[in-house]
């Protein structure tokens, strides 16, 4: 289709930029007095985080560190999915913290509704775990960004493929 501009809505987060905060987590880990001799530890697996340490106050304050070390590096906080801190072994307590990539189908739904609610020049179309926006003015494009950052959705959104 000539003449027709179009750009994704996606939700994903930079994985070397998550390791390098973890790595950095760790080593805070290391060397902060209220963490030495604990079992207070770190660990990144596929598509979660695992913490442990001595206490859920302790397990608090790693998330805490993660947390900081996360924006320092560009990373929304909205990709972290907190599991409720439990007992494990050895007098001590874990927790995963999933990590949140892509649009779920529900939300690619609601944001392709309120698109086409507002914006009734431009189309939209769900491609798996993105959302294609099309039109014919780049100025209905530009708005449609606009309002998507506006909402507030559980997901960080990024927009790419502009053209």
């Amino acid at each position: 289709m000539a003449g027709e501009f179009s750009f994704d809505v996606v939700s994903q987060f930079d994985r070397q930029e998550l390791v390098n905060a973890v790595d950095q987590t760790k080593r805070e880990l290391a060397t902060r007095y209220d963490f030495k001799g604990t079992k207070a530890d770190i660990e990144l697996e596929k598509d979660a985080i695992q913490l442990v340490g001595d206490s859920e106050f302790q397990i608090k304050s790693i998330q805490d560190v993660l947390q900081s070390k996360a924006i320092r590096r560009g990373l929304s906080l909205k990709i972290f999915d907190y599991g409720k801190a439990e007992p494990a072994s050895g007098s001590t307590y874990r927790q995963k913290i999933a990590l949140k990539a892509g649009i779920n189908e529900e939300l690619a739904k609601k944001i392709a509704k309120l698109v086409r609610d507002d914006m009734p020049k431009a189309r939209t179309q769900i491609q798996g775990d993105a959302v294609r926006v099309f039109s014919r003015n780049k100025d209905e494009l530009q708005a449609v960004i606009k309002l998507l950052r506006e909402q507030d959705y559980p997901v960080p959104l990024q927009f790419i493929n502009y053209r």
